[in-house]
């Protein structure tokens, strides 16, 4: 519900506030006095474009502000999608500078047009006799029939699964087109995978092959260098052993003389021992170091396969090589094993199919009840506001797309209008007048009240065309409409004006050296008069003045 539009620096427009109340609201005033202005400036709020020359002062921005209370229509959703804090009485502003930058705000958040404009569409549904685009749009059409329905929770239902099941699809056509992309190289990954288990790869072979390779290419160097130090330490005429022995035979003669002496003999002893083993082990390497052409060989071998596999797959150790060819085996089950998982969620898609099939069927069998009732009180709403010879159709057929299921379930619903007696049923906004169109959807938007939260809805002028008992059919239809949502409504007409239970007077105020559009909400006695005048001029009679007060049922 609108409950405070602030208008400042707009047309005629300087500073204006007003606030609406529940039910209906009246909007009068004279042809030109600035009803379509604010009307104006409220669409700015709901996205639409601005140009600062419609500015009162072009040297100031232009601020807009609504103050709706949003609780009853299951907007948080919205406002989580578009991370914007939910308020139960939430602000709409829109700012225009005087150069045309527009900047939008909810709450204080600043957002995009298009987020403005979404939920602007929400909160306020602005109806003039030239707007049929809503009414002759498919969604609007099948919101009608599901309200009358009343399946929201089947509807939901069916939604929460449809969208699964998109989602799914989506999942099965990407695997889909990766299988095929992975079966094409799978034999790729199979040679490269073959190519390296083949190799029998260790982490750390490649050091220990290049040590080997080392020593082998210099192994006469090591051998005779080996046998020196075993020549000297244990064969020559001077080898260190046999002096370190003859030394050890010294320390021995005067040992019993000095206790010292005999723990330096000990340690010449244990000395001598450590060297014999040293000698010993380094006679054992001499022995076994040879020139090994062969071994050679083999190891230059190795060491190339792994230096080319190394090369090929960009990278400087076995510890990566294995790490690609376990990626080259993960590839490798993932082929194997995706006809599995593609056949796995083909099964639970035609499962899923299945249930929204059966879920689809009763949305179309609630759907084929509901419109014989919308048909029937449509039309009997019409002949009440002089429509008499209307006809409507209500056409429910499947879709016409691959699948046969949509968002909605599997229906496509078609409305047929006709405003007069013999003429074809077509479509709405090619055989009904901008005031027959105002009225139908007057009906319809008092139908779907009955069911469904909407959101405020503005009538600009929709009595254009009518007048009379018609014109009061078409108040009395306000009236009863406004029992459920918030109304507002801009007429010429006293009829309609005598139900609303707020009315605002629209009036220029020319007494300064500037003319501004100013707005005034009427008490009983101002609303006396003023539908005296729209129903006998500027100084309405005694008789006038009655027959508002019978009106307003004063």
């Amino acid at each position: 519900m609108l409950q405070k539009l602030t208008i400042n620096n707009y047309a005629l427009i300087d500073n204006l506030e007003i606030s609406f109340g529940k039910g209906l609201n009246i909007l009068t005033g004279e042809t030109g006095a600035g009803k379509s202005i604010i009307l104006g400036a409220l669409s700015l709020i709901l996205g639409q474009r601005a140009e600062s020359r419609y500015f009162f002062n072009q040297q100031k921005k232009c601020v807009i502000e609504g103050q709706f209370k949003i609780g009853d229509f299951q907007l948080k959703s919205f406002f989580e999608d578009n991370d914007l804090d939910y308020e139960a009485e939430t602000v709409l502003r829109r700012e225009i500078s005087a150069d045309g930058k527009s900047r939008a705000f909810v709450n204080d958040t600043p957002v995009n047009l298009n987020a403005l404009k979404q939920l602007g569409e929400k909160l306020i549904d602005i109806h003039s006799q030239h707007a049929t685009l809503e009414i002759n749009d498919p969604e609007f059409q099948l919101l009608v029939v599901d309200a009358v329905a009343k399946h929201d929770e089947l509807l939901h239902d069916y939604q929460s699964k449809f969208r699964t099941y998109r989602k799914n699809t989506a999942k099965l056509n990407e695997l889909i087109a990766e299988s095929e992309k992975a079966k094409a190289d799978l034999d790729y990954f199979q040679f490269q995978f073959d190519e390296l288990e083949k190799a029998s790869l260790n982490a750390d072979e490649q050091e220990l092959l290049e040590k080997e390779l080392y020593a082998l290419n210099n192994a006469e160097e090591i051998k005779r260098s080996l046998f020196g130090a075993y020549y000297l330490m244990q064969e020559g005429e001077a080898a260190a052993l046999t002096q370190l022995r003859e030394a050890g035979q010294q320390l021995g003669a005067i040992e019993k003389f000095d206790a010292e002496v005999e723990q330096l003999h000990e340690r010449l002893n244990s000395t001598i021992i450590e060297l014999k083993d040293i000698a010993a082990e380094i006679e054992t390497i001499e022995q076994r170091t040879h020139t090994n052409e062969s071994r050679v060989e083999e190891v230059n071998t190795r060491l190339s396969l792994i230096y080319n596999l190394q090369k090929k797959h960009r990278v400087n150790s076995n510890a990566e090589l294995l790490e690609i060819q376990d990626d080259l085996s993960a590839k490798i089950q993932k082929v194997l094993l995706s006809d599995e998982t593609v056949e796995k969620l083909q099964k639970q898609l035609a499962a899923d199919k299945t249930e929204l099939e059966k879920l689809a069927a009763k949305l179309t069998a609630n759907r084929t009840k509901a419109i014989p009732a919308i048909e029937k009180q449509v039309l009997a709403s019409l002949a009440e506001m002089g429509m008499n010879n209307s006809a409507l159709k209500i056409e429910i057929a499947p879709l016409p797309v691959s699948g046969g299921l949509g968002a909605n379930g599997a229906d496509h619903i078609r409305f047929l209008f006709s405003a007069n007696k013999g003429h074809a049923l077509a479509e709405m906004s090619k055989v009904a007048s901008g005031g027959e169109l105002s009225r139908l959807m007057l009906s319809i938007k008092s139908l779907i009240a009955q069911y469904t939260a909407l959101p405020t809805i503005i009538f600009d002028e929709i009595d254009t065309g009518v007048s009379g008992e018609v014109a009061n059919k078409v108040g009395q239809i306000m009236e009863h409409l406004a029992d459920n949502l918030q109304v507002i409504t801009i007429t010429h007409l006293p009829q309609i004006a005598s139900k609303g239970q707020n009315h605002y007077f629209v009036y220029k105020d020319d007494s300064a050296a500037i003319t501004y559009t100013r707005i005034k909400q009427l008490d009983k006695q101002e609303r006396v008069l003023e539908i005296a005048k729209m129903l006998s001029g500027d100084k309405p009679g005694e008789s006038a003045l009655q027959n508002a007060r019978e009106l307003l049922g004063n």
